[in-house]
């Protein structure tokens, strides 16, 4: 929560002293490329073949072979790091030096300056990784923690210190991200040591580490081309005009706030559990923790979503419309925000079914999954860009989002496992009518307190804060109206 709250803050200055110029368009496009490789090498498909392995380790021969398996994955994940950001760095001098318009050309320097990020936070990824499965989760949570308050740090310095024009807020903004990188990755460095674990140089090539390595790869195709998918979004959202990646990017930021608060928090508890059920042979512990995982996913995102959606356009108002971020931009970003609404659900559906597939060792479904849902993504993209500009981009990210659920969740019902959500369906209603009713009384609520608070900051805060409030009542109130005990489903 807390590093999702400063995320917010760090978009919301942002948006304030860039707003939607070429300038955050091109730094959101540069950043996507070390955050692609990140997930390719760190956080993404290492991360998911790294994890059952070192739960088998653990059961196997305790903690020191956990730290000697984590030690050379690291080494060779350094090396390959600095062969790769000497290659990128490379070609994108020469994107430089080529006839390109100002716009790449921008992006194309701010990419290199941004891609060292990469070691950074991959390496932070395999640590972070190794705490989860101590069950030490606070210290993982919090590194975004130190990246977003970096980065507030820096653009307060630039902006209201130095009061820099567009260009120089914009290398600020860089030298913020790379100081919060470093910072991501000494804070579970300093954990991990806690726990035993010491730094140790090695490309020795062990059975795990072969193991490590065969399953990263198919993991890796799947994670590039989800990555992939992404970077191709933002690369055609900066082809449509100057403000349309700026726009896409805060729409999309707002739905992972919640996505990320409580999808990605409640699917990184439970992947370790997932792993371990496996090493242990308890199918039956595994198939009972995918859906619980699954049910409090969706009955966290589903009244999220509904919530997010109705009170868009006065969420987006308060946050970001200040400086240069203006009337016009949030009334550009306020229907993407209602089209990725739509789509939470089943991002937070997602989040669990890859990791039960990791979980599995099985890297090749998700990345045939993924083949499928980019390719939908990509033609859609392209058929609907022309027309609809940033809304023909979001409506072709969330219909390949759907797709890729009903996909996962098919070929997760083939495995000789009891994942099977049918007996559920009678509690996916009740949060579903709940949410409803929920949306009715915050869109009552909303349109009430809009002619009576006023257009000040106050007033707006007093608006969204109340309607919010309103709403979590009702929902929960609904919920054990339908006869829905909490207790008896966090349990």
């Amino acid at each position: 929560m807390i590093s999702r709250v400063l995320g917010l803050l760090r978009d919301m200055m942002t948006s304030s002293l860039l707003g939607t110029s070429v300038w955050n368009s091109a730094f959101i496009t540069a950043f996507t490329l070390p955050n692609l490789f990140r997930r390719l090498l760190g956080e993404g498909a290492l991360t998911a073949a790294l994890m059952p392995n070192l739960s088998e380790e653990l059961e196997e021969r305790g903690r020191a072979a956990v730290h000697e398996l984590i030690n050379k994955t690291l080494s060779w994940l350094v090396v390959i790091c600095c062969a790769l950001s000497a290659l990128v760095v490379g070609g994108l001098e020469i994107v430089k030096r080529v006839d390109v318009s100002e716009k790449w050309g921008i992006a194309a320097g701010l990419g290199q300056i941004l891609f060292p990020y990469v070691l950074l936070i991959c390496v932070a990824a395999i640590l972070s990784a190794a705490l989860n499965l101590f069950l030490r989760f606070a210290i993982p949570a919090l590194t975004a923690v130190w990246l977003n308050t970096s980065i507030i740090i820096a653009l307060g310095i630039a902006g209201w210190v130095l009061g820099a024009d567009l260009e120089q807020k914009t290398y600020w903004l860089c030298g913020g991200a790379l100081f919060g990188g470093l910072l991501q990755m000494i804070a579970p460095a300093i954990a991990l040591r806690r726990e035993g674990w010491r730094p140790q140089f090695d490309l020795g090539i062990s059975a795990r580490v072969k193991e490590v390595a065969l399953l990263t790869v198919p993991g890796i195709l799947g994670a590039a081309v989800f990555q992939i998918n992404i970077m191709v979004s933002r690369v055609l959202a900066l082809s449509v005009n100057d403000s349309a990646a700026s726009v896409l990017y805060y729409a999309n930021r707002l739905v992972e706030l919640p996505v990320g608060v409580f999808a990605i928090a409640i699917s990184t508890v439970v992947f370790p559990s997932l792993a371990a059920a496996i090493a242990g042979g308890r199918k039956e512990e595994f198939a009972e923790t995918y859906k619980r995982g699954i049910l409090l996913c969706l009955l966290l995102a589903v009244p999220s979503a509904v919530g997010l959606g109705v009170l868009a356009s006065d969420i987006i108002s308060l946050l970001f419309e200040n400086g240069r971020f203006t009337a016009m931009d949030t009334a550009s970003t306020a229907p993407l925000v209602l089209i990725f609404a739509i789509g939470m659900p089943f991002y937070s559906f997602v989040s669990v079914e890859t990791r039960a597939f990791y979980a599995l060792k099985d890297t090749r479904t998700p990345v045939k999954v993924a083949v499928v849902t980019f390719a939908i993504n990509v033609g859609l993209s392209l058929a609907l860009m022309v027309p609809y500009g940033a809304v023909g981009l979001a409506i072709a990210t969330n219909f390949a989002v759907i797709v890729q659920t009903i996909l996962l969740h098919i070929a997760l019902g083939r495995k000789d496992l009891d994942t099977s959500l049918q007996g559920m369906f009678g509690t996916f209603i009740k949060i579903a009518g709940s949410a409803v009713l929920m949306g009715l009384l915050v869109a009552a609520a909303s349109g009430w307190l809009s002619t009576r608070c006023g257009e000040s900051v106050f007033g707006q805060i007093v608006l969204v804060l109340v309607s919010i409030l309103a709403g979590m009542a009702a929902y929960f109130g609904a919920l054990q109206l339908f006869g829905m005990k909490l207790k008896s489903l966090l349990h």
